[in-house]
Order: structure tokens, then C-alpha cells, then sequence
């Protein structure tokens, strides 16, 4: 450490620091009076100490007692009732926030949890929590608000009527204060349901009707959102009769806010609206707000482009093709909204937006990438291509991260609606996935192996061999997108990506799994910190294992996981090894982990870090379930035996306590045998049906083998037989170029010898297709088929010498067919000679 003078002053003003910052601590600390006044008798019960708490306690000791009141009501409700309730309704005139929001909460608990009979309730509880109702505090007025509409749904209509109705009629005078009219409105939204229609439109409409008329906007507004609860209430006929014309007058209010919430209800009512209405009412009121949305009344373009799509299909019957692409065309203009560059202008020559401006134009496209399934059922997913696809570019590409996650939120849906036209979307899906954000790529993940079946089996492609040709890229930017989550601070990306990534068998071959992803899923559980992360990779790897379809590769994992895990330096990479069987032995067959990774398992019981013996220990009833006797009895001798090593020499008191346990656990389990038996039956089964497509895994490869044998077989035979048809063609040729000759020089026959035997004396061959040059060409030809056949034939299959000699016996059986005279007489001739010989 350095103690120069300089960092001395430095420790010296640090120390003056702290003790500032202890100085209010210690001013905080009680006084002895204080201590005095807050204690209470121990002898006291709970009833008493309530009491005595709210009569002569501090505020905070008040606040407990009302907090509790839930629990004394459970533990003695007649007492409750009787002496601490009128208690608490004293103290509450006087009470500050604290204890009204507690008493707020705590009313609604009581009755949530019914402690006491809905009479008794009502009786008890509900003048308290009307009188609070208007209190000058809005805070604390709107929790004693909440509190009485829940009470509400659970009031006998008697109750409601006489004592929250009645009262009603004159709380929403225009005489009372704004507060009180607040309440009344949202109080009337509750109550349309639970009265009959007459006595809704006899008591409760005239009120309905004044508030949306009164002085105050925030009163009409407030009214005029409680219309929808209303409208539900009354009916079609009612709402057509009444509501409408009110929504039709609020649209048109001077007050921005009101004009807001009449938009948002007449969105919300359009299914109660019949086609007439919807023309001639609601669309001339729609199409008003998006005229001047952009121009005049700026505030409702946030809640116009959030309810848009279910705008556009709810009016979707009446429009005309104009109006169709009228909308189409408003909902693109919104999608790019304060992207544009006018008149061509550079970025530096555009005026600048405030700054809450560009906020209420990021959550318009926000809201538009929200819409974005609802506009493609719009426009109908066959024309996505034509309408949308600009749009849908544009909106992956939006240089705002909430634009980009609300797409990546939808692209699953967007996949589904778009069905076998899926594919036009591979690009923005490896886009979003190389995302500079995480947390578009956390958005994208939630439903990445549904996108990726839809993006791989969709529509006419749905082959093995096209699968990849769907998606292009996908490889590359899925292996982006892993190593961008492992290089960031948030983990939990990184090991939602990684249980997702165990998907990819059903997407991508088993060969570009096996050179791609499975190493790096080990090279993870090796390297990453966080235990999370390397289960998920551990489980993944074990995925891609268990759907490996090469036989050398799986061995060649398996091998790395026993040296460089099971046998590994780090006791940490050990421990991860016995994580990774677990997720063996719930993913394999128990024949698959006992053959590769029960030995390996067993030879941790010698381990020397006590962490892994102990968690061996507790492995160890599902490794003993995967036994079979008797087929695995060598087996079961060689764990007894290291479970009575493990009794005899462990010194370690925790992981010997944990050996004890397991013992006895492992006793009182019952080994499967070979046989089916009725209470092992399920894991049985489902044990088969593992081991059954394990062994198809082998079989598969097999046959791939056999395939690519036989193919090249194919090859090999089918270059035979095309040089044989080349050499009979050319046979054929020189036969009819022969006749051909003979026949039309036959007077001439004696020259034709004599020019022959002069070019063949001055070695001349003659230009004439016939017998010289036609004998020399077929001896030639004959040489060169067999040698070719030959050095195709070794290319082809040396290294499957089985395959090869079953080709070999093939080829000679027809050359002895074709040349079975040859044979015949060049065994006459071996004959003759041998006897010459002798």
C-alpha cells in the first residue's frame, strides 16, 4: 500500500466521510423515553395489544395493527369485530397516507379471503370504505375506490342499491366536488351489470347521461371510457339508442382527452355495432380522426396507430376497394413515421424534433409492428409479398430497439399466418437474429423452434434435402447470435438461446450439427461461469448426441466427455460430467448409459474433492435404475462394491452421512429385470421405445452406407456399360462402312487389294473405313475398356472390400457370358499344352 502524503490526505477525507455519513445514524437512535413509549406488556394477547396500539401507539405501531387485521380476523373475528374495527374507523379520520392505503388493502383481503360471512361484511366493513371514498388525497380516493369495486362483484343487489345507488344520485351532481363525480362514474361502469335493464334504464342512464355533459373534461372523458361496461350491460338495442349518439357527440369534444377515449370505445364496440351503423357512423368518425391525426389532433395518433388493425378488420365488411387501400397506405405512412427525409433534404437540413416528439413517433411504430399480424389478415397473406413485405422490411430494420423487439415478439405469428409462404421472411428472421441487441434477440428466441419448423417444412418445401435452401444463412447467424449472448452480462439470453439451439436436429443435418454446434456446446460447459449456462449447453449437447446419426462421431463425444469431463483436472468439469449423465439417463436408454457411462460414473466414488463424491451420492439411485437383471449384474456387483468402499474409507462426515442415506434409499429399490412387469410397465415401454430408435439411428447409418456403396457401384457399372455400347457402336459403324464398301466398289474389288497391299508394303494405311484400319481400331479399343474399367473400379471401392468383390464377381460373370468361347478355347489350348509338355 502506498502511504505517500498525497494519498494520505486522500484516506484522511475518506474517514471524514464516513463519519458524516454515521453522524445521522447515530441522531437517529431512540432515546430512552422513546424506547419507553414504543414498548408494550408481554402479557398483553393480540386483541389487547390492537387496542392499546391504536389508542395511545405511534402512527407506525397503528399501521401494523391494520396491516394484521387480516390475520386477527382469521384468529378471532367476533373480537375483531367487537372491539378493534371501531377502533381502527376512529383512527382513520385522522390517519396520513400510509395507514389509509394499508386499511385500503387490507379491507380487500378480509373479504378475499372471506373471513367472515358477505352480511357480515357488508355490515361491518362497507360504511367504513365509503366514507374514505372522497378522500382529499386522489392516491388514497382511488385505493379505497378499487377496494369497494371489488366488493361490488360479491354485494347482494339489496345491498348495492340501497346503499351504493341511492347515495349515487346525488354524489353525481354537478354541485359535488370533481372527485366525488370521478368516483360516480366509475362506480355506474360497475354497477350496468349487475341490474336489469329497466332499472338500468330508469336509475342508471340519466346519471350516464349528465356526466357526459359536465363542465369538467376530465369528468366527460372518465364517463365516456365506462361506456363500453355500460353498453355490455344494457344491450345491442340500448347501446344503438343511447351510447352511440353519446360517443357520436364526445368524438366531437373540444377536450383532446375526450375525444381520445370516445375513439378507444367505439374501437372496442364495433362488434355491437350492426353493418349500417358501421357505415354510416363509425367509419365517417374513423375516417375524421385519421385525417387529422397528422395535421390537426396529433395526441390520438399513439391510440390510432395501436388500435388499427383491430380497426381495419372490424370495419373490413364495408369497406370499398378505395377505402381498403386508402388504409393500407395510412398504415405504411405510420410504419415510417419520422424516418422520412423530405423533399430529399440531407438528415443535417431537417428540422429538429423535440424530443417528445420522437418518443410519440417511436411508440407510433412501435404500435404498427404490434398491428403488423393483424394488417397481413388484412390484406390476406397471399399478397403479403405485394402490400406488406416494404413495410415488414422496414420495420426489422427500424433503427429503435423497441420497433425491432415488438417484431421479433410477432415474427412467430406472422410465420403462421403466412403458412407455405413462409420463406419470403428468411431473411429478416437471420436479420433479426444478428441483431446488435440482446434483447431483440431474447424476444426472438422465445418462439425460435416454432419459426424454424414453420421456416424448414412450410409449404412445397418440405424435403430433407431443401431444407437449408429455405433458410440461407441460418448457421452462420444462429452461431452469431450464440457467441454475442456468451460474450454479454446477461446470462439468462445466453441460457434461454442455448435450451432453444435444441431444436436444431429437426432443422439442420446431423453433420453440420456435429461440426458446428456440438463442440462448442462442450467447449461452453468447459469454459462458461455460470452454472445455468453449462446445464443448458450440457442438456442441449445431449440433444445433439442422442440424434447423431454417425456411429464414429457419437464415440468421439462420448470419449471427449468421459477424458475431458468424467477424467478431467477441474473438479468443477467433473461435477458438470455427473450433470450431463443425469441428462443421459433422462434422455437415453438405460442399456445406451450403462454400456458408455457407468463405469466411467462409478470411478468418481475415488474422487479426491468432496464435493463430487457427495454429489455422486446422490446420483446414485438413478444410475442403480438403469440396471437390468441379469443382463446388467456384473454391473450391479461392481456398485455394491463401490458403495461398500465408499462406507469403509470415507472420512468425509457430510459425504458419509449422504452415503448412509443412500444407502438405505438404494436398499429399499426394486431392480427391473429383462422381463415387463406391471409397476416398472411406463418406463419400461418408454425405455423400449428409446432403445428402438436408438437402434434406428444405427440401422439408418447403415443403410446411408449401403447407399452411397451401391451408388457408387451403380456408377462403376454404368461407365462399363457405356464404354461397351461406345465399342459396339463403333463395331456396328465399321461393320456397315465395310458392306457399304464391298458393296458399292465390288467391280473395283481387285484394285481395292492391290492399292491395300501396296500401302501396307510402303506402311501406308489406307483413308477407306474398311478392314485394316477397322481391326486395328477394335484391338486398341478393347485394351483401353478393360484398363479403364479396372482403375474406376478401384477408385470406387477400395475402401469397402466386401462391396468390391461382389462388383469383381459381377463384371467377370458377364465377360464370361459375353466371352464364354474365348474360354472355352484358351482352356483347349492350356490342355494341349500341358500334355505336349508331359
Amino acid at each position: 500500500m502506498d502511504f505517500s502524503q498525497n494519498n494520505l490526505f486522500g484516506y484522511i477525507e475518506d474517514l471524514q466521510e464516513l463519519t458524516i455519513i454515521e453522524r445521522p445514524v447515530r441522531r437517529s437512535l431512540k432515546t430512552p423515553e422513546e424506547i419507553e413509549r414504543l414498548t408494550v406488556d408481554e402479557e398483553l394477547n393480540d386483541i389487547e395489544r390492537a387496542v392499546y396500539l391504536l389508542s395511545s401507539g405511534q402512527d407506525i405501531q397503528g399501521t401494523s395493527v391494520v396491516a394484521n387485521l387480516p390475520v386477527l380476523m382469521q384468529q378471532n373475528p367476533a373480537e375483531t369485530l367487537r372491539r378493534v374495527l371501531p377502533k381502527i374507523r376512529e383512527v382513520l379520520h385522522v390517519a396520513g397516507v400510509e395507514m389509509q392505503l394499508t386499511a385500503a388493502v387490507a379491507f380487500l383481503t378480509i373479504q378475499q379471503e372471506e373471513s367472515v360471512s358477505i352480511h357480515t361484511y357488508s355490515h361491518s366493513f362497507l360504511h367504513i370504505i365509503l366514507q374514505n371514498l372522497e378522500h382529499r388525497d386522489a392516491g388514497v380516493s382511488n385505493a379505497w375506490l378499487e377496494t369497494l369495486l371489488a366488493v361490488i362483484e360479491v354485494l347482494p343487489k339489496e345491498t348495492i342499491r340501497h346503499e351504493i345507488l341511492n347515495p349515487l344520485v346525488s354524489k353525481a351532481q354537478l354541485s359535488q366536488t370533481l372527485q366525488s363525480r370521478l368516483v360516480s362514474c366509475k362506480i355506474l361502469g360497475k354497477l350496468a351489470n349487475k341490474f336489469e335493464t329497466h332499472i338500468i334504464k330508469r336509475e342508471i342512464l340519466p346519471l350516464v347521461k349528465s356526466l357526459c355533459q359536465d363542465v369538467e373534461y376530465e369528468v366527460r372523458s372518465c364517463m365516456c371510457r365506462q361506456l363500453e361496461h355500460i353498453a355490455q350491460g344494457i344491450g345491442t338495442e340500448l347501446t344503438k339508442n343511447v351510447v352511440l349518439p353519446e360517443l357520436v357527440e364526445l368524438a366531437r369534444d373540444e377536450g383532446s382527452s375526450v375525444r381520445l377515449a370516445a375513439f378507444e370505445t367505439l374501437v372496442n364496440l364495433l362488434e355491437m355495432f350492426d353493418a349500417d351503423d358501421r357505415s354510416q357512423t363509425v367509419l365517417p368518425l374513423v375516417k375524421s380522426f385519421c385525417e387529422k391525426s397528422f395535421k390537426v389532433d396529433e395526441s390520438i395518433l399513439v391510440s390510432l396507430s395501436f388500435h388499427l388493425g383491430k380497426l381495419c378488420n372490424g370495419l373490413y365488411g364495408i369497406f370499398t376497394p378505395e377505402q381498403h387501400l386508402r388504409f393500407l397506405e395510412f398504415y405504411k405512412k405510420l410504419c415510417t413515421l419520422g424516418l422520412q427525409q423530405e423533399n430529399g433534404h440531407n438528415d443535417n437540413q431537417i428540422q429538429l424534433q423535440t424530443l417528445e416528439q420522437e418518443k410519440k413517433y417511436i411508440s407510433v411504430r412501435k404500435n404498427c409492428a404490434y398491428n403488423f399480424p393483424a394488417m397481413i389478415v388484412f390484406v390476406d397473406p397471399k399478397n403479403f409479398h405485394l402490400e406488406l413485405y416494404s413495410t415488414f422490411f422496414c420495420l426489422c430494420h427500424d433503427p429503435e430497439v423497441p420497433v425491432r423487439y415488438t417484431m421479433a415478439i410477432g415474427l412467430y405469428e406472422v410465420a403462421k399466418l403466412l403458412d407455405s409462404g413462409v420463406y419470403v421472411i428468411h431473411k429478416e428472421l437471420v436479420t433479426l437474429l444478428q441483431d446488435d441487441s440482446l434483447e431483440v434477440l431474447d424476444a426472438l428466441i422465445s418462439h425460435l423452434p416454432e419459426i424454424l419448423e414453420l421456416m424448414t417444412t412450410g409449404g412445397e418445401n418440405s424435403g430433407s434435402e431443401s431444407k437449408l435452401l429455405t433458410v440461407p444463412d441460418l448457421i452462420p447467424a444462429l452461431t452469431t447470435a450464440e457467441q454475442r449472448a456468451a460474450t454479454s452480462l446477461k446470462w439468462r439470453t445466453h441460457e434461454k438461446l442455448l435450451q432453444k439451439y435444441a431444436c436444431l436436429p429437426h432443422i439442420i443435418s446431423s453433420d453440420q450439427i456435429y461440426y458446428r454446434f456440438l463442440h462448442r456446446m462442450l467447449t461452453i460447459i468447459m469454459t462458461n461461469n455460470v452454472l445455468p449456462v453449462q446445464k443448458a449447453a450440457a442438456r442441449t449437447l445431449c440433444v445433439y448426441l442422442r440424434y447423431n446419426r454417425k456411429q464414429e462421431q457419437r464415440h468421439e463425444v462420448i470419449q471427449k466427455l468421459i477424458e475431458q469431463l468424467g477424467q478431467g483436472k477441474s473438479y468443477w468439469n467433473r461435477l458438470r460430467f455427473l450433470d450431463t449423465c443425469e441428462f443421459i439417463m433422462e434422455l437415453f436408454s438405460k442399456s445406451f448409459f450403462c454400456k458408455y457411462f457407468f463405469l466411467p460414473v462409478l470411478e468418481l466414488t475415488h474422487d479426491p474433492v468432496a464435493n463430487v463424491r457427495m454429489k455422486l451420492c446422490y446420483l446414485l439411485p438413478k444410475v442403480k435404475s438403469t440396471l437390468k437383471v441379469p443382463t446388467d449384474k456384473h454391473l450391479l456387483q461392481q456398485l455394491e462394491l463401490c458403495i461398500r468402499k465408499l462406507l469403509c474409507q470415507e472420512k468425509d462426515k457430510d459425504v458419509l452421512t449422504i452415503v448412509k442415506r443412500t444407502v438405505l434409499e438404494l436398499d429399499r429399490m426394486e431392480i427391473s429385470v429383462d422381463a415387463f412387469q406391471k409397476r416398472f410397465y411406463e418406463n419400461d415401454l418408454l425405455d423400449q421405445e428409446k432403445e428402438r430408435e436408438e437402434q434406428l439411428l444405427l440401422e439408418m447409418e447403415q443403410l446411408e452406407k449401403e447407399k452411397q456403396q451401391n451408388e457408387g457401384r451403380s456408377t462403376s457399372i454404368s461407365d462399363k456399360i457405356f464404354e461397351k455400347k461406345r465399342k459396339e457402336g463403333k463395331k456396328s459403324k465399321l461393320v456397315r462402312s465395310q458392306s457399304f464398301s464391298t458393296q458399292a466398289l465390288h467391280p473395283k474389288y481387285g484394285n481395292i487389294d492391290k492399292c491395300s497391299n501396296k500401302s501396307s508394303a510402303t506402311g501406308y494405311t489406307s483413308s477407306v473405313p474398311g478392314v485394316g484400319k477397322g481391326s486395328m481400331l477394335s484391338f486398341s479399343d478393347d485394351s483401353f475398356r478393360t484398363r479403364s474399367t479396372n482403375i474406376s473400379g478401384n477408385a470406387v471401392f477400395s475402401s469397402t472390400a466386401p462391396v468390391a468383390t461382389s462388383s469383381r464377381n459381377t463384371a467377370n460373370s458377364v465377360d464370361q457370358k459375353n466371352n464364354g468361347t474365348k474360354d472355352s478355347h484358351s482352356r483347349k489350348m492350356s490342355l494341349k499344352n500341358r500334355k505336349s509338355n508331359s
